[in-house]
């Protein structure tokens, strides 16, 4: 089940975010001023080949691979995204529902409508 990590840093010029960890998945959400969800990041598969799937207006729906930069890959050990891979919304869609019971029930709504649009879209997002 995710639960939020307390203190974050806040990047500056970016909305308010607050972090959400489970062993499984981590959630990211942005807040605008009016404290409503104003993009996500819902990185999932933690212990096997992590992914993410980014919801950030305008632009809408990304998914990439997280790279950690260890042996055979790119980087020095800092996560980056790597683009162009395949995914299944429906499997996030339920990884993301397994997980977001603690969750504040606004931005379960919120996400949960996001990622049943993206399942009806058949997983049309940009890579």
């Amino acid at each position: 089940m995710l639960r939020e990590m307390s203190p974050i840093r806040q990047i500056t010029n970016e909305g308010r975010r607050r972090w959400f960890v489970s062993v499984n998945c981590d959630l990211i959400v942005w807040l605008g001023d009016d404290e409503a969800v104003a993009g996500f990041q819902f990185c999932y598969d933690k212990r096997e080949s992590e992914h993410a799937l980014s919801w950030i207006p305008p632009a809408g729906f990304t998914h990439a691979k997280v790279d950690c930069g260890g042996p055979g890959s790119f980087g020095s050990g800092t996560p980056f995204l790597v683009p162009g891979t395949r995914f299944d919304p429906s499997r996030i869609l339920a990884a993301f529902n397994a997980e977001s019971a603690a969750l504040p029930p606004e931005y379960v709504t919120v996400i949960t409508g996001k990622l049943n649009e993206l399942v009806e879209t058949q997983g049309q997002v940009r890579t």
